[in-house]
């Protein structure tokens, strides 16, 4: 329990800090802030999986009269990999930051509006209120926003008031749905809300939720503001903004169609988001393949890799909540999420560093950078095998297992969605890494930097390994407190 106070806690002091204490003591605080939160996800994992789910009632108040945060092995497994990204995020702005390089503005700006999105982050992960979470949601767009616009430039300032107005949008339709499970149940607790009694506004409120929730999740066709935001961003904004923002709605929608109301999961409504996710797949890959800028490669990425993570619908709800495979494909669903944030962070980071040493982005700028920057390089290549789903990486865990639950299901369309993904995935990444492995230029006049901070995405994009070859302690993590569709599969 004391675990979850400091993960709360402590980012959000951390934020309010760095708004009134001079940049070289904030710069100083972030290693010392990031390392106690590491101690408490560890603690929180520990102590999970020593007693199960941890329960705080906040205020000594149970629902419905209070508000209780609760943290499962779901809620668990986000919060463990936001704090690496988060931790590597934070080291890579350190120097990517400095005053003397960004601007006054930026290196000022970044810290509160960093911690401030990872306190929205673990908030969102551990609520179990539905307005609550619109609360986590706000405070998480609201972040997001100005680590978007912080470069002051026009391009980055477009970018920031187009994903201003989806979010905004997306908050509305979420917040109507809140309103009507409101009026017919008179409670917005999840625990509460699961043993409801069924009322007819049922099924409009999961859809506005669900509505708002997609665009917040960038899922096609609402995905028009993801891909110039993350590509203006700072790279170490990137890297949280691709990696981890997308993930909390997406948690939301796990919890509202496998937990609260899983009764009103009807059958089309779940194929037409996994439809929309092959969408997304589709469309976010065939766009990459045509982007001469790395980082619109990797936000497009982004996009198709968002679009696997809707295939759990069809597989694991609705009926077939009761079928053996069932709990393969949810516990697929969610290694595909924890994999691609480690990855995608990784990448974006990679990308940053190379920008910060030839001045750009675009691809025919970077030939033969792996040779100066062999580290870098290799995180890079690490973090693409994640996102084919190539053996033996968390990429390739999570996909194998949504895609032995579609043939068990009969439903092979989500296979060859899969399998076409990872094809169509391996074709855009081999571009930068033919660029980059090409037989070097003349070295410019920059330097590469410290070994140390190439060291920082190459970790990032191990853990998306690691996250493969050793499974079993996140499977054991996710099964704690897991919905009744992933307690039906193996």
């Amino acid at each position: 329990m004391t675990a979850l106070v400091a993960l709360l806690a402590l980012p959000l002091a951390g934020a309010l800090a760095a708004v009134v204490l001079p940049q070289g003591v904030v710069r100083g605080m972030v290693p010392a802030l990031c390392a106690a939160m590491l101690a408490a996800a560890a603690a929180l994992v520990a102590g999970m999986s020593a007693e199960g789910p941890t329960r705080l009632p906040l205020g000594g108040w149970a629902p419905p009269v209070g508000i209780a945060l609760e943290a499962d092995g779901l809620a668990a497994a986000m919060i463990a990999m936001t704090v690496l990204v988060m931790t590597a995020a934070a080291l890579a702005a350190r120097h990517a930051l400095d005053p003397a390089a960004a601007g006054a503005r930026a290196a000022f700006g970044f810290w509160p509006l960093m911690l401030l999105l990872w306190a929205a982050l673990n908030a969102v992960f551990v609520s179990r209120d539905l307005f609550n979470l619109y609360v986590g949601l706000e405070l998480l767009s609201l972040a997001s926003v100005g680590l978007v616009a912080i470069g002051g430039k026009a391009e980055a300032l477009a970018a920031a008031m187009r994903y201003m107005l989806f979010a905004l949008a997306g908050s509305l339709l979420y917040l109507a749905g809140v309103v009507l499970v409101y009026a017919a149940h008179g409670t917005l607790d999840m625990g509460l809300l699961a043993a409801r009694s069924p009322a007819g506004t049922d099924a409009l409120a999961l859809a506005l939720m669900t509505s708002g929730l997609m665009a917040k999740t960038a899922l096609f066709p609402f995905h028009v503001w993801l891909p110039p935001a993350h590509g203006s961003a700072p790279a170490p904004a990137s890297a949280m903004l691709s990696a981890l923002v997308p993930k909390a709605s997406f948690l939301i929608l796990l919890r509202l169609w496998f937990e609260v109301m899983p009764d009103r999961a009807a059958d089309g409504a779940l194929v037409l988001m996994a439809a929309l996710g092959t969408a997304a797949v589709i469309w976010g890959s065939l766009q990459a393949l045509v982007q001469t800028r790395l980082k619109l490669l990797v936000a497009y990425s982004t996009v198709a890799q968002i679009g696997y993570l809707l295939l759990v619908f069809p597989l694991a709800g609705g009926a077939s909540a009761e079928t053996p495979w069932s709990g393969g494909a949810w516990t697929g669903a969610v290694f595909i999420a924890l994999a691609h944030g480690l990855a995608k962070a990784a990448m974006f980071l990679a990308v940053g560093q190379w920008m910060g040493m030839t001045g750009t982005d675009r691809l025919d700028g970077m030939r033969g950078l792996a040779t100066a920057m062999p580290m870098t390089a290799f995180a890079f290549a690490l973090a693409a095998m994640t996102l084919v789903g190539l053996p033996p990486s968390g990429g390739f865990t999570g996909k194998y297992l949504l895609m032995t639950s579609a043939f068990a299901a009969g439903q092979w369309i989500w296979a060859l969605v899969l399998a076409g993904g990872g094809l169509l995935a391996a074709a855009y990444l081999y571009r930068p890494l033919a660029t980059l492995f090409a037989r070097a230029d003349a070295p410019g006049a920059a330097l590469p930097p410290a070994r140390a901070m190439q060291a920082v995405p190459l970790g990032l994009a191990g853990a998306a390994i690691a996250l493969g070859i050793a499974s079993d302690a996140p499977f054991e993590i996710l099964s704690i407190g897991r919905p009744a569709a992933a307690e039906a599969g193996p």
